[in-house]
C-alpha cells in the first residue's frame, strides 16, 4: 500500500496487525549525541506554521525547542519543501479536486494539498526565529513538478534519492535525530527512510507537531516503532 493514502484513515498507513508493538520504542537513558550524530530539522517553514498556507497546529512551538537542541550537535541538516507552481501535489492542479482528497499519479496514490511552499516565496522560507548558525546543509525536496517528496531521503516513488544518505555517510554519521513538521508526514517518512538507509534513528517528540487527521498520528508512531525508530523527548538529550 502506498504511504500517500495515510490521510484517508489510520488503516491506510498499511499497518500490519499482530506485530506486538502497541507502544513506540523509547530510549532507556539520557543521551549525549556523539560527533557521528546529526540533527535533522524537517520543514520548519512559514507555510507550515500559523498564518501559512498549510499550517500545522502549534507548529511554531517547535522552534525554541529545536534552537536549544542545536547546541548539542556537531552536524545539523535542514530541509525545505520547495514546490514548483502548479505542483502535482496541489489540489488546484487537478480539476474538480479539493485539498485533502487523493488522486492517482504515476508513482501511486497522492494526497492533494493546498498550494504551499512555492519556490522562492516567503511562504517557503524558514521560520524567522529558527536559529541554526552551525547547520551545514539545506536539502530542498518536492521540487520535481510531477513528484512529491515527504521524506528527506527519498522522493515519493521510493526510488529517487535526495542524496542526503550519501552525504551523511560520507561525513561518518551513524545516528540521526529527527525534528520538525509534521510528525505524521514528513518527519515520519524521514525517520523511516533513515532506518531503511541504515541509520540509528530517534524522533524527538516535543520538537515536532502533527496534522493528526483520522488517527494518522498514532498510526505513524506505530509504524515508526515497527521500523525501529526510537521516540524520545528533548529532555532526554544532554
Amino acid at each position: 500500500m502506498q504511504r500517500r493514502t495515510v490521510l484517508k484513515s489510520a488503516a491506510a498507513l498499511g499497518l500490519v496487525s499482530g506485530l506486538g508493538l502497541s507502544m513506540p520504542l523509547f530510549a532507556a537513558a539520557k543521551i549525549k549525541p556523539a560527533a557521528n550524530a546529526a540533527l535533522i530539522v524537517v520543514d520548519v517553514q512559514n507555510c507550515f506554521v500559523e498564518g501559512g498556507t498549510l499550517p500545522v497546529k502549534g507548529g511554531s512551538e517547535v522552534v525554541p525547542v529545536i534552537n536549544q537542541l542545536a547546541s548539542h550537535f556537531d552536524n545539523i541538516v535542514v530541509t525545505q519543501d520547495w514546490h514548483t507552481p502548479g505542483h502535482a501535489s496541489f489540489a488546484s492542479t487537478h480539476g474538480g479536486k479539493k485539498p485533502f482528497e487523493t488522486t492517482k499519479l504515476k508513482y501511486g496514490d497522492q494526497v492533494l494539498w493546498p498550494d504551499h511552499c512555492v519556490q522562492g516565496s516567503d511562504d517557503a522560507g524558514l521560520h524567522k526565529d529558527l536559529k541554526l548558525p552551525t547547520a551545514q546543509l539545506i536539502i530542498r525536496k518536492g521540487f520535481h513538478k510531477d513528484m512529491d517528496s515527504y521524506s528527506a531521503f527519498e522522493e515519493a516513488d521510493h526510488k529517487t534519492a535526495t542524496g542526503l544518505a550519501g552525504y551523511l555517510k560520507a561525513r561518518g554519521v551513524k545516528t540521526v535525530f529527527v525534528t520538525g513538521l509534521a510528525t505524521d508526514f514528513c518527519v515520519a517518512w524521514t525517520a523511516m527512510d533513515a532506518r531503511k538507509a541504515g541509520f540509528e534513528v530517534y524522533v524527538i517528540e516535543d520538537a515536532t507537531r502533527a496534522i493528526d487527521l483520522n488517527g494518522s498520528l498514532a498510526a505513524a508512531w506505530k509504524q515508526m516503532a515497527a521500523k525501529g525508530v526510537k521516540r524520545i523527548q528533548s529532555t532526554d538529550i544532554v
